[in-house]
């Protein structure tokens, strides 16, 4: 019997997970879509003939038969839709970032414990056959040990106005960046120790953005508890397209992961203009594969009882690196980690 999916968000990503649920897993099956916006959820609802359609979750557990969400909701709302799910038995796949505060994380990661429920983050990139096969290498010994990582994120869109406001988000090195905290911890294989960041507004004022400590580029400086040293860097909007690739340097080599191009296609049309080539205009296309498996991978683990390969605490590393982040380059120094997770305490 395939596994029955609710999804819980019919924006952009959601579309994602609903294509995919609907065309590439076949061991699921879309049953349900909750969104408070009518128009949003009738339409995803009718694209891909799904048959429950509801404002809230708790209509939907009403309302419909599943065995687990897909949350897609901005990110202030994933704590308590998360809880809400586990408390009814739904195994759980929350998109990044996981939440805002690691106390959020923590009561999540709680919830699905206590209801014995699976917890799943969707970082996609551990998917992506090229980030893969490279974490693979890393682990052989292929290049050594790793001693400077450097992972990036740029996108082409606007970030909309609860993405923009730390009150409701933690801000672009959350909501573009996650991803990149993740690949930095998972490829060096250790969690974070210090971060330095540095933000800046370039464009905010163009597009009318006056939120404070709005930012759209940011780079921060990471030392990993394995002596390694990382840096992230992130922009967005990033007019020339969408842009997500690692570096590796090793003892013995490096490891360069994803390209600028987004097409095999390359275009001479006269001498003024030179070399064509088409570049990644979004992530959906980009990581095409990276969303397929994951979402494959959670479903697998439903059916076998097996532990997802991302879990809620690798979702929590990446929001304490935010946090620390954040508190970097809004007080103007380094910042170890540990003043972030003494908080609530290391798990």
């Amino acid at each position: 019997m395939p596994v029955r999916i609710c999804l819980i968000g019919a924006g952009r990503a959601g579309r994602v997970h609903a294509r995919n649920l609907c065309e590439s897993v076949k061991e699921a099956t879309l049953v349900a879509i909750v969104d408070p916006v009518l128009e949003a959820r009738e339409t995803l609802a009718r694209e891909f003939d799904v048959p429950g359609q509801f404002a809230t979750l708790e209509e939907a557990l009403s309302g419909s038969a599943f065995d687990a969400v897909v949350i897609t909701t901005p990110t202030f709302t994933h704590r308590d839709v998360a809880i809400e799910a586990a408390a009814a038995g739904k195994h759980i796949f929350c998109e990044k970032p996981m939440a805002l505060t690691l106390e959020q994380c923590d009561q999540m990661i709680a919830a699905a414990e206590t209801a014995q429920v699976l917890l799943q983050i969707g970082f996609m990139r551990r998917f992506d056959p090229a980030f893969v096969e490279a974490a693979e290498r890393i682990r052989s010994g292929a290049i050594g040990r790793p001693m400077i990582i450097k992972t990036h994120t740029r996108g082409p869109g606007l970030p909309p106005p609860w993405a923009r406001d730390l009150a409701t988000s933690n801000g672009m090195l959350a909501e573009v960046n996650s991803h990149d905290w993740d690949t930095l911890r998972w490829l060096a294989g250790a969690d974070y120790e210090r971060v330095y960041a540095e933000v800046s507004n370039f464009k905010g004022s163009s597009h009318g953005i006056t939120t404070e400590h709005f930012y759209d580029n940011a780079v921060v400086s990471v030392r990993m508890e394995s002596g390694a040293l990382g840096l992230i860097d992130g922009t967005c909007p990033a007019e020339y397209g969408y842009d997500a690739r690692a570096e590796v340097v090793g003892e013995r080599g490096l490891l360069q992961i994803g390209e600028l191009k987004g097409e095999a296609i390359l275009t001479c049309v006269d001498g003024a203009q030179g070399l064509i080539q088409p570049v990644s205009r979004a992530w959906p296309q980009r990581f095409a594969w990276g969303y397929i498996y994951e979402m494959r991978h959670f479903v697998s683990a439903i059916r076998q009882g097996t532990t997802p390969r991302v879990t809620g605490q690798d979702g929590r590393w990446a929001v304490a690196g935010v946090l620390a982040a954040t508190r970097s380059f809004l007080e103007g120094r380094p910042v170890p980690v540990a003043e972030v997770l003494d908080k609530v305490g290391r798990k």
